[in-house]
């Protein structure tokens, strides 16, 4: 017998650089090629990809009672300057427009607090405007410095950003959670990717917050990628921007601001390489570009007769919100196998000559890699019921694969031995206010990663000592090696 044949076949957990740049050049998700460093071209694959996720995002958003606004990609240089922390947190990233004279100087949105704060110090008087909740879909401009690499670290980013107005604190403290819920009804319960919502360390918070809660994932390599974060905004914001409200004692008062960052781009990195396998892309059926692929198997007597069933199919999956394909190309039948599989369409529908005549159809399963028989009158219904089972499978699988991923550890070997092995280290410390700040060095200075903070979800409950001050412990953190 002859060897197997595969269209990819690099095996991503001995060598997932590798594997990741390939196949985002193989299934023509990105195009480095524009030549610029930092900024890709998103082929048609991942943009219908993006498109689908922006539109769950969105919906889910929409559902919560936030609105949609289109705001200017730049931003004066006077509203940056208007709050002390977030201008020093941002100004090396800036990407600054060159100056017309006369005007002031213009930045490309690094983030839009500054540009939605402007806006909501005019348009909220009273507590009847309050809450007041936005979202925009748009793209921010981040100069990075260091290495990039498509979707994951870019100067580019794609992404929604919510910014939120309340009468009170514990009104947008709510909002946290309802962010870190909405993170993983989405990205985990929709996307199936696993995540820890990490309450960020004092000296790793978002410019200008109170606190931050950030969503880390893990990938296949054992780095941590940051994913949707949370931010309660400090009210040196609100009184820089001068946002108050009268209350219905006819008293004013300074509102509370929060925001929330889901990176599309980077959620669809995530997704690539948590659910990818050695044959290439396996994308999950709700999200997939091409749900169902439809491979005619002609003969040279029922061409026609096989090309009329084909489009028949293809009509009844796109009555029923389908997304299908019908490959008609002159590419012999085995290299459109091994094309669609690459590129991580969840089902194939071979149809031939004894098909018809059986009246079914056989469907390759791209996850498992097997085959079932489904009769043509049920075709419809049950391939939205496999799609379902298909999702189901893949997040199983990737909280397996995140589960894995952490460990707890009680000395400082034991927190070398997780990060040099790709895993997150969970560890008693002494605290992430300012004053564990010293306690971090040996973990970011020494082993080259982070202390990505504690859980925000939930209280974890310290034992022991800190390991690296000898104090008493705390809270648990998590540590991991970061891209």
């Amino acid at each position: 017998m002859g060897k197997k044949k595969s269209t990819f076949n690099i095996k991503k957990n001995e060598n997932f650089g590798e594997w990741y740049s390939e196949i985002l050049s193989k299934a023509e998700v990105t195009d480095l090629r524009y030549g610029v460093k930092g900024f890709v071209v998103i082929q048609p694959w991942g943009a219908r990809a993006i498109d689908k996720m922006y539109r769950i995002y969105e919906s889910a958003l929409r559902s919560t009672g936030h609105d949609p606004v289109i705001f200017p990609a730049v931003i004066p240089e006077k509203n940056f300057k208007r709050e002390s922390s977030h201008v020093k947190g941002f100004a090396p990233e800036v990407f600054w427009l060159e100056k017309k004279q006369g005007e002031d100087r213009l930045a490309l949105r690094p983030t839009s607090e500054t540009a939605f704060y402007e806006m909501y110090s005019i348009w909220i008087r009273s507590y009847r405007d309050l809450p007041m909740k936005l979202y925009q879909r748009c793209n921010v401009f981040r100069n990075e410095t260091k290495a990039t690499r498509p979707l994951i670290r870019a100067r580019e980013f794609h992404w929604i950003e919510t910014h939120n107005v309340f009468a009170t604190k514990s009104e947008a403290e709510a909002q946290i959670q309802e962010d870190i819920s909405m993170t993983n009804e989405i990205m985990k319960g929709i996307f199936g990717v696993p995540f820890l919502p990490m309450k960020r360390p004092e000296w790793d918070k978002f410019p200008g917050a109170e606190y931050t809660v950030g969503s880390d994932s893990i990938m296949p390599d054992g780095r941590v990628i940051q994913q949707p974060s949370t931010h309660l905004i400090s009210q040196h914001f609100t009184k820089a921007f001068n946002i108050k409200y009268v209350d219905e004692k006819e008293k004013e008062k300074f509102a509370w601001l929060t925001c929330y960052g889901p990176c599309i781009s980077r959620i669809l990195a995530s997704v690539i390489s948590i659910h990818g396998d050695n044959k290439g892309l396996v994308l999950p059926y709700i999200i997939a570009p091409v749900q169902v692929v439809i491979i005619p198997m002609h003969s040279e007597t029922s061409g026609e007769k096989i090309s009329k069933a084909a489009e028949k199919i293809r009509a009844q999956f796109l009555l029923a919100n389908i997304d299908v394909k019908v490959d008609e190309t002159d590419k012999r039948a085995g290299e459109k196998f091994f094309h669609w599989e690459m590129k991580g369409i969840p089902f194939r529908i071979d149809i031939g000559e004894r098909e018809l005549e059986n009246g079914n159809v056989s469907v390759y399963i791209r996850d498992t890699g097997k085959k079932v028989v489904i009769k043509l009158e049920n075709l419809v219904e049950d391939i939205q019921n496999l799609g379902v089972e298909f999702d189901a499978r893949l997040k199983s699988s990737a909280q397996k694969f995140f589960d894995s991923k952490i460990v707890d550890c009680d000395s400082k070997a034991s927190v070398k031995s997780a990060l040099d092995g790709g895993r997150v280290a969970r560890i008693s410390f002494c605290s992430i206010d300012s004053a564990g700040e010293k306690c971090s060095t040996y973990i970011e200075k020494d082993l080259m990663a982070r202390i990505m903070g504690s859980r925000g979800d939930l209280l974890e409950k310290a034992t022991g000592k800190c390991l690296f001050c000898s104090k008493k412990a705390k809270i648990v953190v998590y540590a991991g090696k970061s891209y």
